[in-house]
Protein backbone atom coordinates (compact mmCIF):
# COMPACT_ATOMS: atom_id res chain seq x y z
CA UNK A 1 0.00 0.00 0.00
CA UNK A 2 1.53 3.38 -1.16
CA UNK A 3 0.77 6.13 1.61
CA UNK A 4 -0.16 9.36 -0.29
CA UNK A 5 -0.31 13.03 1.21
CA UNK A 6 -1.56 15.83 -0.68
CA UNK A 7 -0.17 19.33 0.33
CA UNK A 8 -2.86 21.59 -0.57
CA UNK A 9 -5.37 19.62 -1.26
CA UNK A 10 -7.90 22.34 -1.15
CA UNK A 11 -7.15 23.94 -4.31
CA UNK A 12 -8.24 23.02 -8.19
CA UNK A 13 -4.83 21.28 -8.47
CA UNK A 14 -5.25 19.55 -5.35
CA UNK A 15 -8.77 18.51 -5.89
CA UNK A 16 -8.27 17.22 -8.80
CA UNK A 17 -5.36 14.72 -8.15
CA UNK A 18 -7.44 13.41 -5.01
CA UNK A 19 -10.36 12.83 -7.68
CA UNK A 20 -8.60 11.07 -9.64
CA UNK A 21 -6.29 8.57 -7.08
CA UNK A 22 -8.58 8.93 -4.32
CA UNK A 23 -10.44 5.65 -4.33
CA UNK A 24 -7.78 3.67 -5.49
CA UNK A 25 -7.38 0.17 -3.45
CA UNK A 26 -3.58 0.27 -3.77
CA UNK A 27 -3.15 3.89 -2.60
CA UNK A 28 -4.07 4.94 1.28
CA UNK A 29 -4.28 9.02 1.46
CA UNK A 30 -3.14 10.77 4.33
CA UNK A 31 -5.55 13.29 5.41
CA UNK A 32 -4.97 16.30 7.33
CA UNK A 33 -8.60 18.09 9.32
CA UNK A 34 -9.76 21.57 8.00
CA UNK A 35 -8.07 22.60 11.06
CA UNK A 36 -4.52 21.32 10.83
CA UNK A 37 -4.06 21.52 6.89
CA UNK A 38 -1.79 24.67 7.41
CA UNK A 39 -0.08 23.72 10.83
CA UNK A 40 3.68 23.52 9.68
CA UNK A 41 3.68 20.55 12.05
CA UNK A 42 1.14 18.90 11.12
CA UNK A 43 2.64 19.09 7.48
CA UNK A 44 5.95 18.00 8.52
CA UNK A 45 4.37 14.60 10.14
CA UNK A 46 2.35 13.62 7.12
CA UNK A 47 5.17 14.59 5.13
CA UNK A 48 7.19 11.95 6.91
CA UNK A 49 4.66 9.21 6.52
CA UNK A 50 4.09 9.32 2.93
CA UNK A 51 6.12 7.33 0.12
CA UNK A 52 4.66 10.14 -2.52
CA UNK A 53 3.68 13.55 -1.88
CA UNK A 54 2.15 16.18 -4.03
CA UNK A 55 2.97 19.99 -3.41
CA UNK A 56 -0.27 21.97 -4.40
CA UNK A 57 0.53 24.91 -3.38
CA UNK A 58 2.22 28.21 -3.92
CA UNK A 59 5.96 29.11 -4.37
CA UNK A 60 7.02 30.41 -1.08
CA UNK A 61 4.90 27.34 0.47
CA UNK A 62 5.67 24.82 -1.94
CA UNK A 63 9.88 25.23 -0.63
CA UNK A 64 9.00 25.51 2.80
CA UNK A 65 7.12 21.97 2.78
CA UNK A 66 10.23 20.64 0.87
CA UNK A 67 12.41 22.48 3.71
CA UNK A 68 9.87 19.92 6.56
CA UNK A 69 10.33 17.21 4.44
CA UNK A 70 13.68 17.38 5.67
CA UNK A 71 15.90 13.71 4.88
CA UNK A 72 12.45 12.43 4.67
CA UNK A 73 12.08 9.57 2.03
CA UNK A 74 9.67 10.82 0.74
CA UNK A 75 9.35 11.73 -2.81
CA UNK A 76 8.06 14.99 -3.64
CA UNK A 77 5.90 15.61 -7.05
CA UNK A 78 5.67 19.65 -6.78
CA UNK A 79 3.08 21.34 -9.07
CA UNK A 80 4.36 24.75 -8.28
CA UNK A 81 7.13 27.02 -10.66
CA UNK A 82 9.43 26.98 -7.61
CA UNK A 83 11.59 24.11 -8.52
CA UNK A 84 10.75 23.70 -12.45
CA UNK A 85 14.44 24.55 -13.61
CA UNK A 86 16.31 23.93 -10.58
CA UNK A 87 19.25 21.28 -11.88
CA UNK A 88 18.33 19.19 -8.40
CA UNK A 89 14.60 18.35 -9.37
CA UNK A 90 13.55 16.42 -12.55
CA UNK A 91 11.48 17.78 -15.01
CA UNK A 92 7.87 15.87 -14.91
CA UNK A 93 7.34 15.68 -18.81
CA UNK A 94 8.10 11.85 -19.34
CA UNK A 95 7.81 12.11 -22.93
CA UNK A 96 10.70 14.40 -23.40
CA UNK A 97 13.80 12.43 -23.66
CA UNK A 98 15.77 10.72 -21.39
CA UNK A 99 13.24 12.01 -18.51
CA UNK A 100 10.75 8.75 -18.31
CA UNK A 101 13.75 6.94 -16.69
CA UNK A 102 14.69 9.94 -14.30
CA UNK A 103 11.03 10.19 -13.16
CA UNK A 104 11.30 6.16 -12.11
CA UNK A 105 14.39 6.91 -9.50
CA UNK A 106 13.83 10.65 -8.55
CA UNK A 107 12.56 12.09 -5.21
CA UNK A 108 12.17 15.15 -6.42
CA UNK A 109 9.82 15.99 -9.48
CA UNK A 110 9.04 19.31 -10.86
CA UNK A 111 5.48 18.91 -12.16
CA UNK A 112 5.48 20.82 -15.78
CA UNK A 113 3.40 24.61 -16.04
CA UNK A 114 -0.07 24.03 -17.93
CA UNK A 115 1.02 26.43 -21.00
CA UNK A 116 4.82 25.39 -20.36
CA UNK A 117 3.71 21.60 -21.03
CA UNK A 118 1.82 22.74 -24.40
CA UNK A 119 4.87 24.81 -25.87
CA UNK A 120 7.77 22.45 -24.51
CA UNK A 121 5.70 18.87 -26.39
CA UNK A 122 6.14 21.09 -29.78
CA UNK A 123 9.20 22.85 -29.40
CA UNK A 124 11.37 20.52 -27.39
CA UNK A 125 11.52 17.46 -30.34
CA UNK A 126 12.01 19.97 -33.19
CA UNK A 127 15.01 21.47 -31.34
CA UNK A 128 16.36 17.85 -30.47
CA UNK A 129 15.92 17.05 -34.25
CA UNK A 130 17.63 20.63 -35.84
CA UNK A 131 14.50 21.50 -37.16
CA UNK A 132 14.33 24.32 -34.76
CA UNK A 133 17.51 26.21 -34.28
CA UNK A 134 18.86 27.08 -30.59
CA UNK A 135 18.51 30.64 -31.64
CA UNK A 136 15.17 31.14 -32.81
CA UNK A 137 12.95 33.79 -31.65
CA UNK A 138 9.57 32.07 -31.61
CA UNK A 139 6.21 33.38 -30.32
CA UNK A 140 3.42 31.27 -28.80
CA UNK A 141 -0.25 32.15 -28.71
CA UNK A 142 -2.18 30.01 -25.60
CA UNK A 143 -5.94 29.99 -25.08
CA UNK A 144 -6.93 28.57 -21.49
CA UNK A 145 -10.01 27.82 -19.28
CA UNK A 146 -10.78 29.82 -16.24
CA UNK A 147 -9.91 27.35 -13.72
CA UNK A 148 -6.11 27.27 -14.29
CA UNK A 149 -6.45 30.49 -12.28
CA UNK A 150 -7.70 29.03 -8.88
CA UNK A 151 -10.30 29.19 -6.87
CA UNK A 152 -10.65 33.37 -7.05
CA UNK A 153 -10.95 33.59 -10.69
CA UNK A 154 -13.16 30.34 -11.18
CA UNK A 155 -15.40 32.38 -8.43
CA UNK A 156 -15.12 35.51 -10.64
CA UNK A 157 -16.16 33.58 -13.57
CA UNK A 158 -18.85 31.64 -12.29
CA UNK A 159 -20.76 34.54 -10.56
CA UNK A 160 -23.87 34.97 -12.17
CA UNK A 161 -23.29 39.16 -11.92
CA UNK A 162 -20.15 38.70 -13.27
CA UNK A 163 -18.42 41.45 -15.31
CA UNK A 164 -19.33 41.76 -18.73
CA UNK A 165 -15.65 42.16 -19.57
CA UNK A 166 -15.49 37.92 -18.67
CA UNK A 167 -17.59 37.32 -21.61
CA UNK A 168 -14.94 37.40 -24.10
CA UNK A 169 -11.05 36.08 -24.33
CA UNK A 170 -9.12 38.04 -22.03
CA UNK A 171 -4.96 38.54 -22.32
CA UNK A 172 -2.91 38.76 -19.75
CA UNK A 173 0.93 38.05 -19.10
CA UNK A 174 1.57 41.63 -20.55
CA UNK A 175 4.88 42.49 -19.83
CA UNK A 176 6.18 39.23 -21.22
CA UNK A 177 7.08 38.02 -17.88
CA UNK A 178 4.96 35.07 -17.33
CA UNK A 179 5.91 32.29 -14.61
CA UNK A 180 6.02 29.36 -17.33
CA UNK A 181 8.57 31.27 -19.67
CA UNK A 182 11.78 30.12 -17.55
CA UNK A 183 10.65 26.55 -18.48
CA UNK A 184 9.75 27.18 -21.75
CA UNK A 185 13.10 28.34 -22.60
CA UNK A 186 14.98 25.77 -20.36
CA UNK A 187 13.86 22.50 -21.39
CA UNK A 188 13.49 23.65 -25.21
CA UNK A 189 17.16 24.42 -25.10
CA UNK A 190 16.37 27.95 -26.40
CA UNK A 191 18.50 30.61 -26.17
CA UNK A 192 15.99 33.13 -26.00
CA UNK A 193 12.51 33.18 -24.41
CA UNK A 194 9.56 33.09 -27.00
CA UNK A 195 7.22 35.79 -27.23
CA UNK A 196 4.34 34.08 -25.49
CA UNK A 197 0.17 35.36 -25.48
CA UNK A 198 -1.24 33.37 -22.77
CA UNK A 199 -5.58 34.02 -22.77
CA UNK A 200 -8.14 33.20 -20.47
CA UNK A 201 -11.57 32.52 -22.11
CA UNK A 202 -15.15 31.50 -20.46
CA UNK A 203 -14.88 28.23 -20.58
CA UNK A 204 -13.93 25.92 -17.44
CA UNK A 205 -11.09 23.31 -19.09
CA UNK A 206 -9.03 22.81 -21.60
CA UNK A 207 -6.08 24.44 -23.65
CA UNK A 208 -5.04 25.16 -26.93
CA UNK A 209 -1.20 25.82 -27.19
CA UNK A 210 0.03 27.16 -30.66
CA UNK A 211 3.17 28.20 -32.05
CA UNK A 212 3.27 29.55 -35.44
CA UNK A 213 5.98 29.06 -37.84
CA UNK A 214 7.51 30.49 -41.13
CA UNK A 215 8.78 26.99 -43.62
CA UNK A 216 11.44 29.55 -44.32
CA UNK A 217 12.79 29.78 -40.70
CA UNK A 218 12.82 26.58 -40.15
CA UNK A 219 15.17 23.54 -41.34
CA UNK A 220 12.83 21.22 -42.65
CA UNK A 221 9.57 20.83 -44.37
CA UNK A 222 5.88 20.17 -42.95
CA UNK A 223 6.17 16.24 -43.37
CA UNK A 224 9.75 16.27 -41.85
CA UNK A 225 7.83 17.92 -38.59
CA UNK A 226 5.01 15.52 -38.82
CA UNK A 227 7.71 12.68 -38.97
CA UNK A 228 9.79 13.58 -36.00
CA UNK A 229 6.49 13.54 -33.37
CA UNK A 230 5.46 10.26 -35.07
CA UNK A 231 8.69 9.01 -33.80
CA UNK A 232 8.89 10.99 -30.74
CA UNK A 233 5.24 10.47 -29.51
CA UNK A 234 5.19 6.33 -29.54
CA UNK A 235 5.03 6.55 -25.84
CA UNK A 236 3.05 8.06 -23.11
CA UNK A 237 0.06 10.17 -22.57
CA UNK A 238 1.22 12.60 -26.01
CA UNK A 239 0.02 11.63 -28.95
CA UNK A 240 0.26 13.09 -32.58
CA UNK A 241 -2.52 12.81 -34.47
CA UNK A 242 -2.65 14.25 -38.37
CA UNK A 243 -5.27 16.73 -40.19
CA UNK A 244 -7.60 15.66 -37.39
CA UNK A 245 -10.13 19.41 -36.96
CA UNK A 246 -13.54 19.72 -35.49
CA UNK A 247 -14.97 20.68 -39.06
CA UNK A 248 -12.05 22.74 -39.75
CA UNK A 249 -12.17 24.16 -36.40
CA UNK A 250 -9.67 22.94 -33.31
CA UNK A 251 -11.75 24.04 -29.91
CA UNK A 252 -9.60 25.04 -27.24
CA UNK A 253 -11.36 22.51 -24.52
CA UNK A 254 -11.98 19.15 -27.04
CA UNK A 255 -9.85 17.79 -24.27
CA UNK A 256 -11.44 18.95 -21.04
CA UNK A 257 -11.99 16.17 -18.55
CA UNK A 258 -9.22 13.96 -20.39
CA UNK A 259 -5.45 13.66 -18.94
CA UNK A 260 -3.72 13.44 -22.44
CA UNK A 261 -3.04 15.78 -25.07
CA UNK A 262 -3.45 15.36 -28.87
CA UNK A 263 -0.25 17.37 -30.80
CA UNK A 264 -1.02 18.43 -34.83
CA UNK A 265 0.57 20.93 -37.48
CA UNK A 266 -1.61 22.73 -39.52
CA UNK A 267 -0.84 25.26 -42.69
CA UNK A 268 0.61 24.69 -46.18
CA UNK A 269 4.46 24.77 -47.45
CA UNK A 270 5.24 28.16 -46.75
CA UNK A 271 3.71 29.24 -43.20
CA UNK A 272 2.17 26.84 -40.47
CA UNK A 273 0.78 26.12 -36.80
CA UNK A 274 2.20 23.64 -34.33
CA UNK A 275 -0.69 22.87 -32.03
CA UNK A 276 -1.11 21.34 -28.71
CA UNK A 277 -4.53 20.65 -27.21
CA UNK A 278 -4.96 19.03 -23.33
CA UNK A 279 -7.12 19.92 -20.47
CA UNK A 280 -5.31 22.53 -18.04
CA UNK A 281 -6.01 20.63 -14.90
CA UNK A 282 -5.30 16.91 -17.09
CA UNK A 283 -2.21 16.76 -18.60
CA UNK A 284 -1.47 20.23 -18.15
CA UNK A 285 -1.46 19.99 -13.71
CA UNK A 286 -3.17 16.98 -12.19
CA UNK A 287 -2.95 14.21 -14.49
CA UNK A 288 1.02 15.34 -15.37
CA UNK A 289 1.25 14.67 -11.44
CA UNK A 290 -0.44 11.18 -11.44
CA UNK A 291 1.62 9.83 -14.37
CA UNK A 292 4.45 11.10 -12.24
CA UNK A 293 3.33 8.98 -9.26
CA UNK A 294 2.44 6.21 -11.60
CA UNK A 295 5.96 6.20 -13.10
CA UNK A 296 7.21 6.32 -9.78
CA UNK A 297 5.63 3.51 -8.78
CA UNK A 298 6.12 1.18 -11.62
CA UNK A 299 2.28 1.10 -12.91
CA UNK A 300 1.22 1.86 -16.57
CA UNK A 301 1.05 6.06 -17.10
CA UNK A 302 -2.31 6.09 -17.82
CA UNK A 303 -3.64 4.23 -14.67
CA UNK A 304 -6.24 5.76 -12.71
CA UNK A 305 -6.17 8.68 -15.57
CA UNK A 306 -8.77 9.62 -18.25
CA UNK A 307 -7.50 8.91 -21.96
Amino acid sequence: MTKVFIDGSAGTTGLRIYERIGARKEIEMITLSEERRKDSGARAEALAAADVAFLCLPDAAAIEAVELAGDAGVAIIDTSTAHRTNSAWTYGFPELSGLREKIAVSKRIANPGCHASGFVSLVAPLVEAGIISRDAKLSCFSLTGYTGGGKKMIAEYEDTGRDALLDAPRMYGLTQTHKHLPEMKALCGLENAPVFCPIVAPFACGMEVTVPLFASDVKGTLDDIKNVYREYYKKGLVRFVDGESEGGFLSANAFSGRDDMQITVCGNDERFTLVARFDNLGKGASGAAIQNMNILLGLPEDTGLNV
